[in-house]
Protein backbone atom coordinates (compact mmCIF):
# COMPACT_ATOMS: atom_id res chain seq x y z
CA UNK A 1 0.00 0.00 0.00
CA UNK A 2 1.46 3.33 -1.12
CA UNK A 3 1.24 6.60 1.05
CA UNK A 4 -0.79 8.16 -0.92
CA UNK A 5 -3.60 5.61 -1.03
CA UNK A 6 -2.98 5.40 3.12
CA UNK A 7 -3.25 9.82 2.92
CA UNK A 8 -6.34 9.22 0.29
CA UNK A 9 -8.42 6.70 2.36
CA UNK A 10 -7.67 9.29 5.83
CA UNK A 11 -9.07 11.73 4.21
CA UNK A 12 -12.05 9.78 3.27
CA UNK A 13 -12.09 8.72 6.79
CA UNK A 14 -12.05 12.07 8.83
CA UNK A 15 -14.76 13.66 6.87
CA UNK A 16 -16.85 10.74 8.02
CA UNK A 17 -15.79 10.65 11.22
CA UNK A 18 -16.22 14.08 11.92
CA UNK A 19 -19.73 14.42 11.19
CA UNK A 20 -21.14 13.28 14.81
CA UNK A 21 -22.26 9.77 14.71
CA UNK A 22 -23.65 8.19 18.10
CA UNK A 23 -20.23 7.03 19.25
CA UNK A 24 -18.83 10.80 19.17
CA UNK A 25 -21.97 12.13 20.85
CA UNK A 26 -21.53 9.46 23.60
CA UNK A 27 -17.90 10.68 23.47
CA UNK A 28 -19.54 14.32 23.99
CA UNK A 29 -22.24 13.47 26.69
CA UNK A 30 -20.12 11.11 28.75
CA UNK A 31 -17.66 13.94 29.26
CA UNK A 32 -20.04 16.51 29.83
CA UNK A 33 -21.42 14.44 32.43
CA UNK A 34 -18.36 12.49 34.16
CA UNK A 35 -15.47 14.50 33.06
CA UNK A 36 -12.55 13.44 30.16
CA UNK A 37 -11.41 10.68 32.43
CA UNK A 38 -14.22 8.86 32.41
CA UNK A 39 -14.99 9.59 28.61
CA UNK A 40 -11.56 7.92 27.66
CA UNK A 41 -13.07 4.82 28.86
CA UNK A 42 -16.25 4.99 26.50
CA UNK A 43 -13.35 6.32 23.29
CA UNK A 44 -11.42 3.10 24.64
CA UNK A 45 -14.31 1.10 23.64
CA UNK A 46 -14.95 2.98 20.35
CA UNK A 47 -11.24 2.19 18.96
CA UNK A 48 -11.74 -1.30 20.30
CA UNK A 49 -14.34 -1.91 17.78
CA UNK A 50 -12.87 -0.21 15.01
CA UNK A 51 -10.23 -2.69 15.28
CA UNK A 52 -12.71 -5.15 15.86
CA UNK A 53 -14.97 -3.88 12.26
CA UNK A 54 -12.12 -3.71 10.18
CA UNK A 55 -10.72 -7.29 11.17
CA UNK A 56 -14.80 -8.47 10.39
CA UNK A 57 -14.52 -7.10 6.89
CA UNK A 58 -10.84 -8.75 6.21
CA UNK A 59 -12.25 -12.05 7.16
CA UNK A 60 -15.24 -11.65 4.93
CA UNK A 61 -18.11 -10.93 7.49
CA UNK A 62 -18.66 -7.44 5.56
CA UNK A 63 -19.19 -9.04 2.57
CA UNK A 64 -21.47 -11.79 4.68
CA UNK A 65 -23.65 -9.05 6.07
CA UNK A 66 -23.80 -7.34 2.09
CA UNK A 67 -24.97 -10.56 0.94
CA UNK A 68 -27.66 -12.29 3.44
CA UNK A 69 -30.36 -9.64 4.15
CA UNK A 70 -31.73 -11.33 7.21
CA UNK A 71 -28.26 -11.02 8.88
CA UNK A 72 -28.66 -7.17 7.42
CA UNK A 73 -32.45 -6.79 9.31
CA UNK A 74 -31.35 -8.20 12.58
CA UNK A 75 -28.71 -6.49 12.80
CA UNK A 76 -30.29 -2.94 11.76
CA UNK A 77 -33.20 -3.34 14.89
CA UNK A 78 -30.59 -4.68 17.16
CA UNK A 79 -28.59 -1.31 15.97
CA UNK A 80 -31.69 0.83 16.56
CA UNK A 81 -33.59 -0.31 19.58
CA UNK A 82 -29.86 0.11 21.63
CA UNK A 83 -29.68 3.93 19.98
CA UNK A 84 -33.10 4.61 20.35
CA UNK A 85 -32.80 3.14 24.13
CA UNK A 86 -29.36 4.87 24.93
CA UNK A 87 -31.21 8.27 23.33
CA UNK A 88 -34.18 7.86 25.54
CA UNK A 89 -31.84 7.36 29.14
CA UNK A 90 -30.77 10.35 27.90
CA UNK A 91 -33.19 12.30 27.44
CA UNK A 92 -35.28 11.19 30.73
CA UNK A 93 -32.30 11.64 33.13
CA UNK A 94 -32.75 13.96 35.66
CA UNK A 95 -28.97 14.58 36.58
CA UNK A 96 -27.98 18.13 36.54
CA UNK A 97 -24.49 17.61 38.88
CA UNK A 98 -21.38 19.05 36.98
CA UNK A 99 -18.29 16.99 36.74
CA UNK A 100 -15.93 17.00 40.10
CA UNK A 101 -19.14 18.45 42.01
CA UNK A 102 -19.07 15.55 44.66
CA UNK A 103 -22.69 15.17 43.43
CA UNK A 104 -22.61 12.89 40.32
CA UNK A 105 -22.13 8.76 40.41
CA UNK A 106 -19.75 8.48 37.42
CA UNK A 107 -20.91 4.65 35.69
CA UNK A 108 -17.81 2.33 35.87
CA UNK A 109 -14.77 2.35 33.34
CA UNK A 110 -16.35 -1.16 32.39
CA UNK A 111 -20.21 0.26 31.61
CA UNK A 112 -18.68 2.95 29.63
CA UNK A 113 -16.32 0.75 27.83
CA UNK A 114 -18.91 -1.54 27.07
CA UNK A 115 -21.81 1.15 26.17
CA UNK A 116 -19.56 2.41 23.51
CA UNK A 117 -18.17 -0.73 22.08
CA UNK A 118 -21.95 -2.37 21.35
CA UNK A 119 -22.89 1.25 19.56
CA UNK A 120 -20.24 1.29 17.47
CA UNK A 121 -20.40 -2.67 16.88
CA UNK A 122 -24.49 -2.73 16.10
CA UNK A 123 -24.04 0.10 13.41
CA UNK A 124 -25.05 -1.79 10.52
CA UNK A 125 -24.36 1.12 8.22
CA UNK A 126 -20.52 1.33 9.32
CA UNK A 127 -20.28 -2.40 8.11
CA UNK A 128 -21.38 -1.44 4.76
CA UNK A 129 -19.80 1.38 4.45
CA UNK A 130 -16.60 -0.21 5.21
CA UNK A 131 -17.11 -3.22 3.12
CA UNK A 132 -17.07 -1.38 0.19
CA UNK A 133 -14.29 1.35 1.43
CA UNK A 134 -11.44 -0.81 2.81
CA UNK A 135 -10.67 -3.38 -0.53
CA UNK A 136 -10.66 -0.54 -2.80
CA UNK A 137 -7.09 0.47 -0.53
CA UNK A 138 -5.38 -3.19 -0.17
CA UNK A 139 -3.12 -3.95 -3.41
CA UNK A 140 -4.13 -7.59 -3.99
CA UNK A 141 -0.29 -8.61 -4.84
CA UNK A 142 1.09 -7.58 -1.17
CA UNK A 143 -0.43 -9.69 1.94
CA UNK A 144 -3.45 -8.26 3.19
CA UNK A 145 -3.19 -8.55 7.31
CA UNK A 146 -0.29 -5.37 7.24
CA UNK A 147 -2.50 -3.36 4.55
CA UNK A 148 -5.48 -4.16 7.04
CA UNK A 149 -3.82 -3.28 10.15
CA UNK A 150 -2.37 -0.27 8.62
CA UNK A 151 -5.86 0.60 7.57
CA UNK A 152 -7.25 -0.37 11.18
CA UNK A 153 -4.41 2.09 13.29
CA UNK A 154 -5.51 4.93 10.54
CA UNK A 155 -9.01 4.98 11.54
CA UNK A 156 -8.63 4.31 15.60
CA UNK A 157 -5.75 7.29 15.06
CA UNK A 158 -8.95 9.62 13.72
CA UNK A 159 -11.43 8.36 15.45
CA UNK A 160 -9.99 8.75 19.33
CA UNK A 161 -9.03 12.41 17.80
CA UNK A 162 -12.29 13.56 16.70
CA UNK A 163 -14.16 12.13 20.03
CA UNK A 164 -11.31 13.60 22.22
CA UNK A 165 -12.23 16.87 20.54
CA UNK A 166 -16.16 16.45 20.66
CA UNK A 167 -15.18 15.49 24.46
CA UNK A 168 -13.33 18.62 25.10
CA UNK A 169 -15.95 20.50 23.43
CA UNK A 170 -18.44 19.28 25.58
CA UNK A 171 -16.63 18.88 29.26
CA UNK A 172 -16.21 23.33 28.18
CA UNK A 173 -19.63 24.27 26.75
CA UNK A 174 -21.29 22.75 30.01
CA UNK A 175 -19.13 24.50 32.11
CA UNK A 176 -20.21 27.42 30.55
CA UNK A 177 -23.61 26.16 31.42
CA UNK A 178 -23.84 25.17 34.46
CA UNK A 179 -26.07 22.78 35.94
CA UNK A 180 -28.46 23.45 33.19
CA UNK A 181 -26.08 22.49 30.70
CA UNK A 182 -26.08 18.94 31.83
CA UNK A 183 -29.62 18.75 31.10
CA UNK A 184 -29.84 20.30 27.70
CA UNK A 185 -26.77 18.41 26.66
CA UNK A 186 -28.82 15.43 27.79
CA UNK A 187 -31.50 16.33 25.56
CA UNK A 188 -29.46 17.57 22.65
CA UNK A 189 -27.89 13.99 22.68
CA UNK A 190 -30.55 11.98 22.87
CA UNK A 191 -32.27 13.73 20.69
CA UNK A 192 -29.90 12.91 17.85
CA UNK A 193 -29.66 9.34 18.91
CA UNK A 194 -32.71 8.67 18.83
CA UNK A 195 -32.87 10.30 15.24
CA UNK A 196 -29.83 8.06 14.11
CA UNK A 197 -31.52 5.20 15.51
CA UNK A 198 -34.46 6.27 12.71
CA UNK A 199 -32.21 6.86 10.45
CA UNK A 200 -30.60 3.12 10.59
CA UNK A 201 -34.36 1.57 10.73
CA UNK A 202 -34.57 3.81 7.02
CA UNK A 203 -31.44 1.99 5.62
CA UNK A 204 -31.66 0.18 2.98
CA UNK A 205 -28.43 -1.60 1.24
CA UNK A 206 -27.96 -0.67 -2.41
CA UNK A 207 -29.02 -3.25 -4.89
CA UNK A 208 -26.07 -2.82 -7.26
Amino acid sequence: MSLTALMAFALIVSAGIVTPGPTVLLSLNNAARFGIKRAVWGISGTAVADVLLVALVWLGAGALLAASETLFVTLKWTGAVWLACTGLRMMLSSDTSLPGSGEVTAPAPRALFLKSFFVAMSNPKYYIFMTALLPQFVNMTQPALPQYASLAAVIVLIDVTVMLSYATLGKKSVRLWKANGIKWMNRISGTFLLILAGSVVLYQKSST
